[in-house]
């Protein structure tokens, strides 16, 4: 079984990557913010905890996120793994994901992190914002402090995951299928 973080900051390139991933790999794509998106419109009751908290402006506690993703993964038993992208976002929501791990005899495989240079992701974002239909994707200085506010808050679960010898780096420059053979190089590394 292969449980992957799929890291790196906005616009990096992950949602791309693991969807492609998961197909190729058969696992199951994560993606909180599809998670929140389907809990929430389907009114169940962790969506109706997050939406209470976002209704005032709070930030959802990692217990109802975690609580998602565990509903997730205990949706899909027989799953050769899971793609996580665009979680954990902090060392105790890297915490609580081993733990939830671990009461299911697994744990995370690796973690990959896209290193993309913070112009070219200002590029991409804004780029996107063309068709994405986000305000935040049109803003460079908005853009600039998502990517402050990663490098502050989330890229220390990069160095929590590097002290059992789980990270990987690669370069996520360059077509879509060359960082897709660089991701599937160390994948295959993996099983």
């Amino acid at each position: 079984m292969i449980n992957l973080i799929l890291f790196g900051p906005p616009g990096s390139g992950k949602g791309t990557q693991a969807v492609t991933l998961a197909e190729k790999y058969g696992l199951i794509h994560i993606s909180t913010g599809d998670l929140f998106r389907y809990e929430m419109s389907n009114d169940t009751p962790l969506g109706l905890q997050a939406k209470s908290y976002m209704q005032k402006g709070e930030l959802v506690p990692d217990e109802v996120t975690i609580g998602m993703l565990r509903n997730k993964v205990e949706a899909h038993p027989k799953s050769n793994g899971f793609i996580f992208d665009g979680f954990p976002r902090t060392v105790a929501q890297a915490k609580a994901l081993d733990a939830m791990l671990t009461d299911k005899t697994q744990e995370v495989s690796a973690l990959i992190a896209l290193e993309v240079d913070d112009d070219e992701i200002v590029a991409r974002i804004l780029n996107r914002g063309k068709t994405s239909s986000r305000a935040d994707d049109n803003d460079e200085s908005i853009i600039r402090n998502r990517i402050n506010v990663y490098n502050r808050e989330t890229t220390p679960v990069f160095d929590y995951y590097a002290q059992t010898g789980k990270t990987k780096r690669i370069n996520g420059i360059g077509s879509i299928e060359d960082i897709f053979d660089r991701l599937r190089q160390e994948i295959d590394q993996l099983s």
